[in-house]
């Protein structure tokens, strides 16, 4: 270990076994300004922070790169524009966060992020939860970061599922499902782990699972194409570099994929789940391939889908139905596609 060893500086962060699950994921980046100084010129937009292509930036972003800014935002969720923790952190050392993008359903976690604006009440009720993996400070220095896992009780919302982020009403806090965080890597202060520990009344949230029901239960439809819209044609279309998608989205889900015992052996709400993790999956390949210049429709991720889902999903005789006009396994992936797509619609 040398003085510039950031496991020195943040052993709590690095040495965090919740962390330490996350850090193979090859999406990890820094958080940096984006874009121009603002000006008088409408055209020019102002600086933003946001995660960096930290790839580019290794490769000898300069300014004259023809973007806006020495810096270029990530445009792929994937190694096209990302690295996992340990490269960053060796490529990186003086970096002043870390920058991840979540997947709660592929990563088995989520993170409840807590406002500065929110109330100190509630947020000492919510540092009160129990099961906490990992805390620290937020980047204001005012509100906190906390890593849990994922509520046993998933699923039980379909709305909820499909969403990036569930909000609070007032906006005092909300849990990141699909979705960047920044972590600044600063534990949170001993005064207030002190104080959070001498509450003595009942905690106001019994389990991350009490909270995310709280939340999930006034999740809203989101206005977007039904699964009927979504064309997946009679026989599978030639879409490229399907064989490798569907490998690497199985490589990558596998061995996340939960078992049906974990929905009390309801086989459809567990094939929708199979269906959720390997579409985390295979929207990073999407991505990295639609930054070259190749366009995929609905209908041919839904088939892509379905694809990978009849690598792990057991037949079963109600697969043999038919459902507008379809296989009910395609059927069931470009439901599940429906409702991404309208959700977050850009593969850029």
């Amino acid at each position: 270990m040398t003085p510039s060893d950031p496991h020195a500086w943040f052993p709590q962060f690095y040495g965090n076994p919740a962390i330490r699950t996350l850090a193979s994921a090859c999406r990890w980046t820094i958080s940096g300004q984006i874009g121009e100084e603002t000006s008088d010129d409408p055209n020019k937009p102002p600086k933003r922070k946001a995660p960096i292509d930290v790839r580019h930036l290794l490769d000898g972003c300069m300014p004259s790169c023809q973007h806006a800014g020495p810096l270029r935002g990530a445009f792929a969720l994937d190694e096209t524009c990302l690295l996992t923790l340990d490269e960053l952190t060796a490529a990186i050392p003086n970096a002043a966060n870390a920058a991840f993008y979540l997947q709660a359903q592929t990563d088995g976690l989520l993170v409840l992020d807590v406002e500065a604006d929110c109330p100190p009440g509630v947020a000492t009720e919510l540092l009160r939860l129990p099961g906490i993996l990992y805390s620290e400070l937020s980047m204001s220095g005012q509100g906190f970061h906390l890593v849990m896992p994922l509520p046993k009780n998933f699923h039980d919302f379909p709305v909820a599922v499909g969403k990036r982020v569930l909000r609070e009403e007032h906006g005092w806090y909300e849990l990141l499902l699909d979705h960047w965080s920044t972590f600044t890597r600063q534990p949170v202060p001993d005064l207030i782990v002190a104080h959070v520990k001498a509450a003595t009344s009942t905690p106001a949230f019994a389990s991350i699972e009490d909270l995310y029901a709280q939340l999930a239960v006034n999740a809203s439809e989101s206005s977007g194409i039904s699964a009927s819209a979504v064309n997946t044609a009679e026989d599978m279309p030639d879409i490229p570099y399907s064989q490798v998608i569907v490998e690497q989205a199985l490589a990558g889900a596998r061995h996340q994929l939960r078992d049906p015992g974990d929905f009390n052996h309801d086989l459809s709400r567990w094939e929708f789940s199979v269906l959720g993790s390997l579409y985390g999956w295979m929207r990073m390949q999407l991505r990295a391939y639609s930054a070259l210049g190749v366009e995929y429709s609905t209908g041919d991720i839904a088939w892509l889908l379905y694809k990978a889902a009849l690598d792990v999903i057991p037949a079963r005789p109600k697969h043999n139905e038919r459902r507008n006009g379809r296989p009910f396994l395609l059927d069931r992936a470009a439901a599940l596609v429906a409702d991404r797509e309208a959700r977050s619609p850009s593969l850029d």
